[in-house]
């Protein structure tokens, strides 16, 4: 009897999911035994073509990380949906849009303006770019397109199932397999995690203030902070409250705030927007001056607030108004 076929795939990302999914450690073996693994890139030799060449649904489940910026990226997702019965959004890139979603910032012709022409390491006096089509020596190489903005996944195909984090941890990677395997599934849609807030498995939560005027807000290289206190007790923002766990709450155990790589819960529409309201509403001062001094300790609020949720959230990307004509 032939073992069920899966594929791992990688997009927009930094490759710490790759290494996360290497953290299983013994527990690979286990999943290597019971699975044909068809695709993965970044560890084996494997073929676009052979893929292509495979019956439509072949493969059981196809784990894709990494956020969709590209046209190649965008026809890779397109392909392994086709392919796949199950289609996983594997960490926060494919989940939220992650860290590459935070370029939705500017637009795609400054990107490329800076990048090949302004950046202060570059020499690049013909201001080239690189070009979609070109010739070189009778070949006609080709490039991936650099779309307008950076998507998540389910932004471009349809999305069985979501493994949050950067990167998920080992656990939650094993329990996914786990359900796979034995067919015990949840609903289509839903985030293998669970579905509280951080502060509920952090070993803060005891000192977590119910009621607290922030006067200032401290960066975590700004001071040494107490590693038993809730860090919103001590004037540093932490996404916790506004953050799904399921993490084990590694970093507020290695006494840094949370950023949020999770992403919101079931009952949260746009993490960014529940956190900052929340702070926001319980600044000390009433008068403006008072208010934008304590608003200077955030001195990144995109960064801060949507780090890993930009292309998913309400705000999305900046759009550029043009000074005149149509422009689009």
């Amino acid at each position: 009897m032939s073992k069920p076929k899966v594929a791992f795939y990688w997009c927009a990302s930094c490759g710490g999911c790759e290494e996360t999914v290497v953290d299983l450690a013994e527990d690979i073996l286990g999943v290597v035994e019971k699975v044909d693994i068809v695709l993965w890139p970044v560890a084996m030799d494997f073929k676009y073509k052979d893929i292509e060449s495979m019956p439509d649904r072949s493969i059981v489940a196809t784990l894709l990380n990494g956020a969709i910026r590209t046209s190649e990226q965008e026809e890779m997702a397109v392909l392994l949906r086709r392919k796949s019965q199950y289609l996983i959004a594997y960490g926060a890139c494919a989940h939220l849009g992650g860290i590459p979603a935070l370029a939705n910032q500017f637009s795609r012709e400054q990107i490329l303006k800076f990048n090949y022409e302004d950046c202060p390491g570059m020499v690049n006096e013909r201001k080239t770019r690189p070009q979609l089509h070109f010739e070189e020596n009778g070949c006609s190489p080709h490039l991936p397109e650099f779309r307008n903005v950076v998507r998540t996944l389910d932004q471009v195909v349809d999305v069985d199932f979501y493994i949050p984090g950067c990167p998920p941890t080992p656990n939650l990677t094993k329990a996914a397999f786990d359900a796979l395997l034995s067919g015990k599934l949840p609903p289509k849609g839903s985030v293998l995690a669970p579905d509280s807030a951080l502060c509920d498995e952090c070993d803060r939560k005891k000192t977590k203030p119910s009621d607290i005027a922030f006067l200032e807000f401290k960066r975590p290289h700004q001071a040494l902070f107490d590693p038993e206190k809730c860090f919103l007790a001590q004037g540093v923002v932490c996404m916790g409250p506004a953050t799904r766990s399921g993490c084990g709450a590694v970093c507020t155990s290695g006494n840094m705030p949370c950023t949020g790589c999770f992403g919101p819960t079931s009952r949260v529409r746009d993490q960014g927007a529940k956190i900052l309201s929340s702070l926001c509403a319980n600044i000390g001062p009433r008068d403006e001056e008072g208010i934008n001094k304590v608003l200077e300790g955030i001195p990144d609020p995109v960064g801060t607030f949507y780090r890993y949720g930009l292309a998913k959230s309400l705000l999305r990307r900046k759009v550029n108004l043009p000074t005149s004509g149509n422009g689009h």
